[in-house]
């Protein structure tokens, strides 16, 4: 067992926003006083605050690991609820499909609904697979309902049981939020911008970050949330970058809030463009909009002007520009710095995924903890996981690019006509044959969220497994039908999304 006295007893992290406090918060709750918790932001540094739509994560993030009510958070954030993403003109100019989180029916037996669906589908006997799911339904209709956490076991039964959603919400009043309660329990702010990086001569550990003012901020143990720019993980390291835009064409965003035009939708909307994507996302009191593109394609001038062009409201200040390379760093956690959120990696808010992998990476340095002697092996195991989960959410996202017939501008053809990992590939493949899909050890998206994509962005398998023909006729069509009306009934019990709000946790006007 490890001595007492080998414990880590100083953590500095290194920089706010999203990422920094929730990595904060978190360490602040689980080692209490007994370890120091300091963060060190500049008010100077500006975040990048584009994370404002999350997945179903968040709740587990929020009620589980920090304690936090689900309705404060909400009010405090000006949050709306998520049941998923609306893809408009993505396969095709004019498609439009919903990435639906959490079940598609159910199983029948060994296999999943989809491969029942599919006979009948294919048979021209069958609805679209998003009727057969109850957010892909309800999202649309703007309707919403979750159950009360004190809700009795087995009420509502399904599919209003088994309601998966994420959030909406403003990512700098959720830094601000998370800050009150990390240092509530415990965790110090210390105001200053890093100049220096002091590093042990004998293995370039981090010794201390040494602030404009002169002073000196000493830890055993550094969390790099400053974001892109890498300060411990790269400035000071040099751990390295792997890219992937040759996969992931976009290297820009375009971003400006606007004015609401009418009640908050329970998801985003995501719309393919000329150059790349649009992205709306409805908070209480406002909404959030961004155009992500290709610099090869579009310049910013261009991007701006389509950006505001395409707003539901009023724009409520002049669009902002993010530069970003899409990848990772070649490894996570290097000595005794660990890299958390964007510091670590940039994944474009195509499937909401920037604020879950920073949650996802604080969740795993909980587990994988280190004492003083920093054992290789958590840092090994930290950077073997952290890197599969970031190329399988890569592969997610290229599916969106790549599966598309769109040849009406340069970026789509070039989108279209690019080679795939060998991953995603494999995966492609599989599907096309029979619809079948395996999850890889812990891929973050489930096959719900596989099978959406891919038959959103018309990728239709050619026949379906060879058990469904076990299932007699009239009986597989009185199952699929059965679920698609249990989702229907269910869609219809639930309550307008804006009516749900009001009465559960609306919040004042800013």
């Amino acid at each position: 067992m490890t001595e007492s006295g080998n414990r880590i007893g100083n953590v500095v992290v290194v920089g706010g926003g999203s990422a920094g406090w929730m990595a904060a918060a978190v360490l602040a709750t689980y080692f209490g006083h007994g370890v120091r918790i300091r963060l060190v932001e500049s008010e100077e540094i500006g975040i990048v605050g584009v994370g404002e739509s999350t997945v179903p994560y968040m709740k587990v993030f929020n009620t589980r690991v920090l304690g936090i009510a689900e309705a404060d958070f909400i009010v405090r954030t000006q949050g709306t609820f998520k049941l998923g993403i609306q893809f408009n003109d993505w396969a095709r100019l004019g498609d439009s499909y919903v990435h639906g989180f959490g079940t598609i029916g159910r199983s029948l037996g060994p296999l999943p609904f989809h491969q029942y669906w599919l006979k009948l589908f294919l048979a021209g006997r069958a609805a679209d697979i998003g009727a057969y799911s109850l957010p892909t339904v309800a999202a649309p209709l703007n309707r919403f309902m979750a159950l009360p956490a004190d809700a009795p076991p087995g009420s509502p039964g399904p599919p209003l049981a088994d309601i998966a959603y994420g959030y909406q919400f403003d990512a700098g009043l959720y830094a601000r939020y998370l800050r009150e309660l990390a240092e509530r329990r415990g965790a110090q702010r210390t105001e200053g911008k890093v100049v220096e990086v002091v590093q042990r001569g004998e293995d370039g550990f981090v010794e201390a970050v040494v602030l404009e003012s002169g002073e000196r901020v000493e830890g055993e143990l550094f969390i790099d949330c400053s974001g892109f720019r890498g300060l411990l993980i790269e400035q000071a390291l040099k751990t390295g970058y792997e890219a992937w835009g040759q996969w992931l064409p976009c290297d820009r965003a375009m971003v400006a809030p606007s004015a609401s035009a009418g009640p908050p939708t329970p998801y985003t909307r995501v719309t393919a463009r000329s150059a790349g994507w649009q992205w709306r996302i409805p908070t209480q009191h406002r909404v959030g909009n961004g155009y992500v593109y290709s610099s090869s394609h579009l310049s910013d001038d261009e991007a701006a002007a389509a950006l505001l062009s395409s707003l539901d409201g009023r724009a409520l200040a002049e669009p902002r520009p993010l530069r970003f390379t899409p990848g990772r760093r070649r490894k996570f956690w290097n000595r005794n710095v660990v890299a958390v959120g964007l510091a670590g990696g940039f994944m474009e808010p195509l499937e909401s995924t920037s604020i879950y992998l920073a949650q996802s990476g604080i969740q795993r340095l909980l587990n994988l903890f280190p004492d003083r002697d920093f054992d290789p092996m958590l840092a090994e195991r930290f950077n073997r996981e952290s890197a599969f989960e970031h190329e399988r959410v890569r592969d997610f996202l290229i599916l969106h690019y790549n599966a598309t017939e769109r040849d009406d501008s340069p970026f789509w053809e070039r989108c279209r006509t690019m080679p795939i990992p060998d991953t995603l590939r494999e995966t492609l493949d599989l599907f096309r044959q029979d619809g079948r899909y395996f999850r890889n050890a812990d891929d973050f998206f489930a096959l719900p969220s596989w099978i959406q994509v891919m038959l959103g962005q018309r990728i239709v398998p050619r026949t379906y497994h060879p058990i469904v023909d076990r299932v007699p006729g009239e009986r597989l069509a009185e199952f699929v039908e059965g679920v698609r009306r249990e989702t229907a009934r269910a869609v219809d019990a639930m309550p307008m999304h804006q009516d749900y709000i009001d009465r559960h946790c609306k919040a004042p006007a800013p």
